[in-house]
Formats: structure tokens, C-alpha cells, sequence
């Protein structure tokens, strides 16, 4: 069989293995998570496609792994061929039948010579009864070994040989029924035959127990048969679903053979498992499984296609591993979290899949633990989401890969040359002079006045002992962002870029001006406020229509509410007003109607009254938009930028911090 190929060197020293860090765990979802706006769905997507370290090391995905365990299921159908299952039973019973020919031959031989007539016509007599009786065994193998079972052998050899046979054939179909059963079954006596029979009638009883409501005694149980289960499940449950998928595998073979195929292998096992009891027990158990387990594909098939027969002793082994890749398929398919992959075999996963399968899956598994361990995401109410860290981490990293030009320069920082009035202490001192506010240092005067007269009480001040406090002046300003969610800014690919330039924002206000008050709104049909620490799950409106109106409305009385010193609104849209609110609910059409148009101005013109500046970034160049925007800056003396998903940071970025030093400067 051609099965997957690796390659191997002798460890030297220079190999590594897989170096991941949460950050760049962080940083390899983050497009992802921006784009779509769910943490648990961008880790879902980075189990599904892999990923590099930053050592360049690939990590399988589950979507990889999928693929080789469909080629290794092709590569089994495309080589086996289910008509070998009575292909190497009737060889092997050919040989026997010809063996008790020769015994039967021999067996007269050795009568006619011992000179005793009456014995030789005795055996002549049984040996051509028997030879009669082996021409007329039928054609079909499961008739052949219901007639031998019954055939009188003349040769010990032969017996012993069939008998054999028989008990090798019987233990391996059960092997193929039960293939969780296997090690209970090596020594099949007829003693463990009929425990055997004890142990499936006792599964019978708890299954119907279940049915009823009632608990199985399942510990009991597996004291007096826990030998038949090599893998030591710890529930009735986990027993029950280890055999119910071992008798779907077998159901599953049965209805991919012929019907002449099927009714030969359900013959013969008839007649192997002549114990009527055990049969009516195997079926029974067969039922009784079906009905608890309908989900395990009892009447799919296995499209077998190949030439190499497959020996009845090979179809417990394949049908093991046909069911150990179901198993592992079954459990990648439906994995939504990393931990779950925790549950994985990696032995298992390593025999089918390969040394760096397994090794992605252990990787895998820890990506969650190790966001968690940094702080970065929490559990909350059954999910995961990001904690602050984690979203300063987001918006820095934007931050960074927006405007790291423009940082490197400091331009845009509060720092001032000069002192004077204002209303935060800088922690330094100085002799006071007239016109200086008086800011008392209390605690250095009176030290300049002891040291001046010594120690000793009352201590008297004088004009020289004054000291007070520096006051650094300052600048401070508040925002709102309303950041564009239509469908046409995802149709249009241009929503990942403005969030990320919303996220840069943040990151810049919150770190570099902490005293500035930054607040955001997204609109798309309606307009909503969005709190920083929702920021990363904001997505696009799957509804049609740009509802600037509603959006101005929440940005002013967000400004009203947190405002201080200069305010202002920076609006990144791609399209002209379509929507507004009248009446308490939204109203769309397109091409703009006149309404919208008039509530949408009357609500810049209410900003503008209230000395709110709207600078505009515009994503789109069209006729319509170019309207509108001109006609709202005449009205309210606000700027519009026309720009690119490309160049929107650095547009934004500069003007934000262009206003910063007009305002310093004005100060």
C-alpha cells in the first residue's frame, strides 16, 4: 500500500522545534479577528488553515489533516476487494477436502494391507460413501462448511485441521462484529464462549435498563467482563459507543458487498455461531445499539474498488483502522476550540497521520491555554473573549504597522517648552515671583523657612520663603470616531482598513493622550455606540443603507456628555447618506432621497451650532458623495479627505495630530 512519505535526519543540534508565543498568536489572528469580529471564530479559522512560527516552521491545519485522512480511506477502497473474504476460506477448505481424500486413500491402503477381507470391504464401502458425500458438497462456501461441520472425518488430520479452521473463523467474524472485543477473544473455549454469551445478554439487559429510566449496575458489570475490553472504557456510555461504532464499521462492509456476497457471509456466520442463543443475543445487541446510536452511518457503505482480496482474518485489522480514521476524522471535524484537541490520541494520530501531524495537533491544542496564561483572552459565560490586554496589544500592533513612520519622529506629543497657568502639577517647585499663579508649595516653603531661622517654634514666613508648584499647561480634545459598517464597505474591502485605523486610534489617544476623551460610533442602517472594549467585535451591517444622521446624532450627545476643550468628529464612509431615523424607526432609500438628505444636514448644522468640527475621510470618489461632503463642510468648516484603504492611517493619523499642535500652538 503507497501510504504518506516522510523524511528523516539524525538530530545535530541546529533543528528546532515549533517557537510560538502568545503574541504571535495574537498577531497571526488579528486581520481575521478585526474582519470578522469573533475571537472564538478566528481561532476556529487558525485550527483549519495552520500556520508558520516565526521560525518559519509550518503547523498542519485541521483542514490539511482532513485530506490525508480521506487519502489514507481512498487508498484502502482502492486496494482491497471484498470477494476475498471466501477466496482464502475456500482455498484453505479445497486443501482440507483434499487432504481427507488422501486419508481416505490412505486409511484403504492400509486395510488392504493387512489381508483382512471383511475390513477392506468395510472401509471400500465408507470410503466411497464419503468420497460420494465430498462430490456433493454445494457449490456456495457457507453450504460447504454447514456440510462439513456435519461430515464424519475419516482422516484425524483433516478434523483437527477443520476444526481449527472453524474456531479460527469463528473468532475472527466475531473479531470483525467486536473488534473492541479482541483481546477477551484470543482464547476462544467454550467456556469463554458461553461467558461470552453471559456478557451480551448482561449488555442487553442494560440497555433496556437505560431505556427505562433506570441505572445500570455498570461497575458491576465490568468486574465479572472487563477482560473483553482491552480499551477500559469508564462508562457505559463510552462502552456502549465503542461497540456500537464497531458493529456499524461491520454493518457498513456487509452493505458494500454483492447480495449473493452478503447472503454468503450471513450464512456462514450462521453457521459458525450454531449456539442459537449467542446469534439471538449478537442480534439483539445489534438492534438495541442501532436504536441508541442512529448517528453512526449503519447504512452507509464502503465503495470497495480494488483487486487484492481481503482475507476475513484482515477484515477486523482494516475495519480497526478504517474506524480509528473515522474517529479522529469525526473528532478534528467537530472540533470548535483548541482544547478540545487536547482529547486526541497522539499515538493514533502519529500512525496515521505522521510525526508532524501530531506534533501540529500537540501545538495545536495549547494555542488558547497559552493567549489565556498571557493575559491576553479570559473565559466568559462558556466563550472566549479579550481582555483589555489583549485589546491594547490589538490596537498597538495597528498602531504600529499604521504609523510607525510618523511615530519615530514624536511629532504630535503634548510636551510644551514653556510654563504656565493650568491645572496639573508637574511635580517641580520654584521661588515664587509676582504674576506667578499662586500654587503653594506648602511643604517647601516651610523647609526654606526653618532653614532660614533654624530650629525652634513658631516658624515665622517670610516673602522669600515662598515656594510653589510648576503647572505643566496642557492640551486636551475630544473625539468621536464614526467609522462606516454598510455592506458596501465590506462588499468593497475597505472595512478591515478602517477598523484597524479605529483600533491605531485608540491605541494612539489611550497611550500618547490619556486625558483626551475618544469615543466611537459605527453605523451602517442604524448607528450604535461602540465601547473601546468592544471595539475588536464590531463587524459590518448586513443591511443596506448609510445612516449619518443617526450617527451624528450619538456623536454630539457623546461629546455634550464627555467633551472637553476642543471637539471634533472624524467620519471614514465610502458612501453619500441613504438612511435616517424619523419616527423612531429607519428609513432607507437609494438614491438618497431629499429627507434624507435635509435630516442628515440638520444634524451637522446642530454639531456646527455646538462647535463641533466634522473632518471627513472619504473611501469613494463619486459625484453624489463629492456633493454632499462639500455642502457640509461649507456649513459646518470641517476638512474631507479623499483617500484609499492604503493611505487612510496615515490620513487620519496626521490630521489628528496636526490638530494636536494647531491646538498647542493656540494655547
Amino acid at each position: 500500500m503507497s501510504g504518506a512519505r516522510f523524511r528523516y535526519s539524525r538530530w545535530d543540534g541546529s533543528q528546532v522545534g515549533f517557537d510560538l508565543d502568545a503574541d504571535a498568536l495574537l498577531e497571526e489572528m488579528t486581520d481575521d479577528l478585526l474582519y470578522h469580529g469573533d475571537l472564538n471564530a478566528a481561532l476556529r479559522r487558525m485550527l483549519q488553515q495552520g500556520f508558520q512560527d516565526r521560525d518559519g516552521n509550518r503547523l498542519q491545519g485541521m483542514r490539511e489533516m482532513l485530506e490525508q485522512l480521506r487519502e489514507r480511506r481512498r487508498e484502502y477502497l482502492d486496494r482491497y476487494d471484498l470477494g476475498g473474504v471466501y477466496e482464502d476460506i475456500a482455498n484453505q477448505l479445497d486443501e482440507i477436502v483434499s487432504q481427507e481424500r488422501e486419508g481416505i486413500d490412505r486409511r484403504v491402503d492400509e486395510a488392504r494391507s493387512t489381508g483382512d477381507k471383511r475390513r477392506e470391504e468395510l472401509l471400500e464401502d465408507l470410503a466411497r460413501e464419503r468420497r460420494e458425500q465430498l462430490d456433493q458438497l454445494p457449490p456456495d462456501l457457507a453450504g460447504r462448511v454447514a456440510d462439513l461441520q456435519e461430515y464424519d472425518w475419516m482422516d484425524d488430520a483433516s478434523r483437527q485441521r477443520f476444526e481449527e479452521l472453524m474456531d479460527q473463523l469463528r473468532q475472527q467474524l466475531l473479531d470483525s462484529m467486536f473488534n473492541q472485543l479482541s483481546q477477551g477473544m484470543s482464547q476462544m473455549s467454550p467456556e469463554q464462549m458461553a461467558r461470552m454469551k453471559d456478557m451480551m445478554s448482561e449488555l442487553n439487559q442494560m440497555l433496556e435498563q437505560r431505556e427505562r429510566g433506570e441505572e445500570p449496575d455498570f461497575e458491576g458489570f465490568m468486574e465479572r467482563y472487563g477482560d473483553f475490553f482491552p480499551g477500559n472504557p469508564q462508562t457505559l456510555d463510552e462502552l456502549l459507543e465503542q461497540m456500537a461504532r464497531s458493529m456499524a464499521q461491520m454493518q457498513q462492509m456487509l452493505n458494500s458487498m454483492t447480495p449473493e456476497q452478503r447472503a454468503q457471509l450471513q450464512q456462514l456466520s450462521d453457521s459458525l455461531l450454531e449456539d442459537m442463543d449467542l446469534r439471538w443475543q449478537v442480534e439483539q445487541l445489534g438492534n438495541n445499539l442501532r436504536q441508541a446510536f442512529p448517528q453512526m452511518g449503519w447504512g452507509q457503505r464502503m465503495p470497495f474498488r480494488g483487486d487484492e482480496p481481503l482475507p476475513l482474518d484482515q477484515m477486523g485489522g482494516l475495519l480497526d483502522q478504517l474506524g480509528d480514521i473515522d474517529a479522529l476524522e469525526h473528532m478534528l471535524r467537530n472540533t470548535t476550540q483548541p482544547g478540545q484537541l487536547a482529547e486526541v490520541d497522539l499515538d493514533q494520530a502519529r500512525q496515521l497521520l505522521g510525526d508532524d501531524a501530531a506534533r501540529s495537533l500537540e501545538e495545536l491544542a495549547r494555542l488558547a491555554k497559552m493567549l489565556e496564561e498571557a493575559g491576553l483572552i479570559e473565559q466568559r459565560e462558556g466563550r472566549l473573549e479579550l481582555t483589555p490586554k489583549g485589546i491594547r496589544r490589538i490596537g498597538q500592533r495597528a498602531l504600529g504597522d499604521l504609523f510607525r513612520r510618523l511615530l519615530q519622529d514624536r511629532s504630535g506629543r503634548h510636551d510644551v517648552e514653556h510654563s504656565g497657568a493650568g491645572n496639573e502639577r508637574a511635580h517641580d517647585h520654584k521661588p515664587y515671583e509676582f504674576g506667578d499663579p499662586f500654587h503653594l508649595d506648602v511643604n517647601q516653603t516651610i523647609r526654606n523657612a526653618i532653614w532660614r531661622q533654624g530650629s525652634g517654634t513658631p516658624v515665622r514666613l517670610m516673602p522669600e520663603d515662598f515656594e510653589i508648584e510648576r503647572t505643566e499647561q496642557l492640551t486636551r480634545s475630544s473625539t468621536v470616531l464614526m467609522l462606516d459598517v454598510s455592506l458596501s464597505m465590506e462588499m468593497r474591502g475597505r472595512f478591515l482598513a478602517a477598523k484597524k485605523v479605529a483600533m491605531a486610534l485608540h491605541a494612539l489617544i489611550s497611550t500618547q493622550f490619556p486625558r483626551d476623551y475618544l469615543g466611537m460610533v459605527s453605523f451602517g442602517r442604524v448607528a450604535r455606540e461602540v465601547k473601546p472594549e468592544r471595539l475588536p467585535e464590531a463587524t459590518w451591517d448586513f443591511e443596506w443603507g448609510t445612516n449619518m444622521q443617526h450617527a451624528l446624532l450619538l456623536a454630539r450627545r457623546m461629546l455634550g456628555q464627555h467633551g472637553g476643550g476642543r471637539k471634533q468628529i472624524i467620519m471614514i464612509t465610502d458612501g453619500e447618506p441613504t438612511a435616517h431615523i424619523e419616527g423612531g424607526e429607519a428609513w432607507f432609500d437609494y438614491p438618497p432621497s431629499p429627507r434624507t438628505i435635509e435630516m442628515t444636514l440638520r444634524e451637522v448644522q446642530r454639531c456646527t451650532k455646538e462647535d463641533i468640527r466634522i473632518n471627513t475621510f472619504m473611501l469613494e470618489d463619486n459625484f453624489y458623495l463629492r456633493e454632499f461632503v462639500e455642502r457640509m463642510m461649507r456649513m459646518n468648516r470641517g476638512r474631507a479627505f479623499f483617500t484609499t484603504p492604503e493611505t487612510l492611517g496615515d490620513y487620519v493619523l496626521v490630521d489628528f495630530l496636526e490638530q494636536k499642535r494647531q491646538q498647542r500652538r493656540a494655547s
